[in-house]
Order: C-alpha cells, then sequence, then structure tokens
C-alpha cells in the first residue's frame, strides 16, 4: 500500500485501496460517453513477435470504454505491415496504424522535412508526434492515454488509474505522468532515473538555488516513465524532443503551458518490468550512455530558456555536486534493498554513476559547441500553419493504407 503524502509541487493520487478494476471501468466507460476516450501505443515491429506487446493486446481487448487507439509502427516493411494488420485485428475497439515506413507517411513527412517541420531522426518521439496528429486529425477522443508495448507486467489497471485523472469531468487535470515502483525479478530497476536525474536536479537545485522548474521536476517520483495521459487540446501546441529526452521534454512543456493544479501523477501499477538497455560504457551514441546524455542536454536547454547561463565551470561544479549526492543516493538504495530482501549491486551502480557524471561534461560540452541545436519537433499548431490541409492529409494516408492492405489481405 502507498502512503498518502503529498511530496513537492504537484498532485501525487496514490492507490489507497486497491479498488478493484470492475469499478474503475464502469465508472470510464460512463466517462467515456461525455469524454471520448483514446490510447496511444508507439511500437517497434520486432514488438509484435516479443513477449510484452502480444499479452498486452489481450488485455486491453476487454477494456470497454476506449474509443479509439492509435497505433504508430516503427520499422515495418509491407509484408510486416500486413502482418500488423491482421495483429492488431483482434481489438474490438475502433483502432488505426500508422504505417511510418509506409509509401504514404514517408511523402508527407518528406514535404515537412523540406519545410523543416518534421521530425530530425527516427525514434520514440518521431512515432509519438504522428500519432498525437492523427488524434487531432480524426478528433474523435476528448482524453487520451500514451503507455509502452514492452511491459512485461502489463494489466489493464495500470490504464484505468492512468486516464482516469483527465477522464473525470469532475476533475481538472491536463496532464497525468503515471508512476510505480521500478522492482522486478528481486531487484531495483530504473537506474537512470534513481541515479542520474533525482540526483542530477538535487545538484543543479544546490548548485543554481532555488528555482521552481527544477522543484517541479523534482516533484514527479518516477520523471522518465513512459506512461501519462492528457487532454486533446495539450496536443496542439506541445513540442517535444526528438531524442531520449522526451520524457523529460514533455514534463518540461506541461511546466511551461499550465499551472500546477492541471497537472498530477498517479501511481499506476504495483509492479513494472519492461525491456532493459545495456549501459554501454564505452558507446555514447547507444543504450543507458546515450540516454543519460540526452536527459542531461534537456535539463540544460530548459534552464538555459529561463536564464541560466552555462559555462565550462558551471558544468564541472554540478558534476561534482552530483557526484557526491549520486554516490549517498547508491548507499540509500542499497540499505533499501536489503530491508526489503532484494538485490542490489553496489559495484555496478557506483560504476553507473561514474558514466552519468562523465556524460554530465559531455552533455555540457555538446550545449556549448551547439548552441543553435533546435532538437524540438514542431508543434501542430506550427505545422497546420504552415500547412493547412495536413491534419487531413495524414488522416487520409492512415485510412488509404489500412484499406488497401486489407484488401490485399482479404484477396490472398
Amino acid at each position: 500500500m502507498a502512503d498518502f503524502y503529498q511530496n513537492g509541487i504537484v498532485t501525487t493520487l496514490h492507490n489507497l485501496e486497491n479498488r478493484p478494476i470492475d469499478e474503475l471501468e464502469k465508472e470510464l466507460k460512463g466517462f467515456s460517453e461525455r469524454r471520448p476516450l483514446g490510447l496511444i501505443l508507439p511500437s517497434l515491429f520486432s514488438e509484435l513477435e516479443g513477449k510484452a506487446l502480444p499479452a498486452t493486446i489481450e488485455h486491453i481487448k476487454e477494456v470497454p470504454y476506449l474509443n479509439q487507439i492509435v497505433i504508430g509502427l516503427d520499422r515495418a516493411d509491407e509484408n510486416q505491415f500486413k502482418y500488423a494488420l491482421d495483429f492488431f485485428s483482434r481489438l474490438p475497439q475502433e483502432h488505426k496504424i500508422l504505417w511510418n515506413d509506409g509509401p504514404r507517411l514517408k511523402a508527407l513527412d518528406e514535404e515537412l522535412q523540406k519545410l523543416g517541420l518534421a521530425p530530425k531522426e527516427m525514434g520514440k518521439g518521431r512515432n509519438v508526434w504522428y500519432c498525437m496528429g492523427y488524434v487531432l486529425a480524426s478528433n474523435k477522443v476528448e482524453s487520451v492515454a500514451l503507455h509502452d508495448c514492452d511491459i512485461l507486467t502489463y494489466d489493464r489497471s495500470l490504464l484505468a488509474r492512468l486516464i482516469y485523472p483527465v477522464a473525470n469531468p469532475q476533475f481538472n487535470y491536463e496532464f497525468c505522468k503515471g508512476y510505480y515502483a521500478r522492482v522486478a525479478g528481486g531487484k531495483i530497476n530504473g537506474r537512470v532515473s534513481r541515479l542520474l536525474v533525482t540526483p542530477l536536479l538535487r545538484a543543479l537545485k544546490q548548485t543554481l538555488g532555488h528555482n521552481e522548474y527544477l522543484e517541479f521536476m523534482d516533484s514527479f517520483r518516477y520523471p522518465l516513465a513512459g506512461e501519462f495521459s492528457f487532454r486533446r487540446d495539450v496536443l496542439n501546441d506541445i513540442r517535444i524532443p526528438s531524442d531520449w529526452g522526451l520524457e523529460i521534454g514533455v514534463l518540461s512543456e506541461m511546466h511551461r503551458n499550465y499551472a500546477h493544479n492541471r497537472l498530477c501523477q498517479a501511481d499506476i501499477a504495483d509492479a513494472y518490468d519492461h525491456k532493459h538497455q545495456d549501459l554501454s560504457l564505452n558507446n555514447d551514441e547507444g543504450g543507458l550512455s546515450k540516454m543519460s546524455i540526452d536527459i542531461t542536454k534537456a535539463l540544460f536547454r530548459k534552464l538555459a530558456t529561463q536564464g541560466t547561463t552555462f559555462n565550462t565551470e558551471t558544468f564541472r561544479t554540478i558534476k561534482a555536486t552530483y557526484f557526491r549526492i549520486a554516490l549517498d543516493f547508491v548507499e540509500t538504495y542499497h540499505n533499501d534493498a536489503v530491508m526489503n530482501g532484494l538485490k542490489l549491486d553496489i559495484h555496478s551502480e557506483e560504476k553507473a554513476v561514474e558514466m552519468f557524471a562523465k556524460n554530465i561534461m559531455k552533455a555540457g560540452s555538446s550545449f556549448l559547441d551547439n548552441p543553435m541545436e533546435t532538437p524540438f519537433i514542431p508543434a501542430w499548431n506550427r505545422v497546420v500553419s504552415a500547412k493547412p490541409d495536413v491534419l487531413d492529409r495524414l488522416r487520409k494516408a492512415v485510412d488509404e493504407d489500412a484499406k488497401e492492405f486489407s484488401n490485399n489481405n482479404l484477396s490472398s
């Protein structure tokens, strides 16, 4: 059972009673009649052949309140797209698949690229951005949840608790961030959040002094969770990064666009496990190493927009402050693990901290060397302003892909 403590400046909605899923879903079904509800699933094709997503779909099949499911499909050729159409056909809810590698969506993307209005790199951020565009284009839902497709411990109560705060018409939340304990297999996971993000936020507060944005970010219990929900109007002017800074970037946009009383976080799962990234100690372009650099740069960029001035000496101070705080966290998590009968390898934890400390300096150098870097994907309202028919064309391209290849499946 969770505590009921309200930490920081963002409302926390706890799981105090393990309320039966049938009760939650009955309420959500009623909410959906007034405020249609949707779900975004950003997926790689490889996840269709894994363990997590097939089991997830079996749970989602039973969800009675979803009016629309939008699936972003990356890294799929034509035969794999046909497979995906069949794979997701078991869903009884209305669902649409964005074949991001198909000729129709690639042609639209190339047009937007020429105008400087499309994501610059492949990845989850790009996938999510196009899915958000389709939600705006179809205009069928008022509140939307988004979660990853590699959750090994998925249960449909996760979705119910995630979307409830933005579905309930008596609540005024525009955005909800999911959180959970990253404990699985007798281990404490979530190294980037535990050993980089939280100690880095504390180091930035200590180095730069009081900053309301840092207080806001430090209020989130699991800032890197890939699960969040939002009202549809949020999608119009949100600018998100296309790299590993996606989750930090989304929170930063919520801070920029909304008052704190319109945002919340919710305890959505007792257990959570998903695909783990390699630490990548010797590869800055992969795994947790690249993730840590992207996340750190996202925080530096946000602080710079608020007037914070950075130089090499500043980054050295931040790195040294971070290192001491992070090592204290290693001891804290070790003691927590021991008391709960869990495993935590101090050596591997400190190796991660050492890498993250080095990457703070690398992120700082990259930030100083590339002052004109703009990794954010443009907001959809800007794209629509430049190309007024873009949402209609996106919707038609998705519908035509489905129609063409569904007919091919029938004829074959």
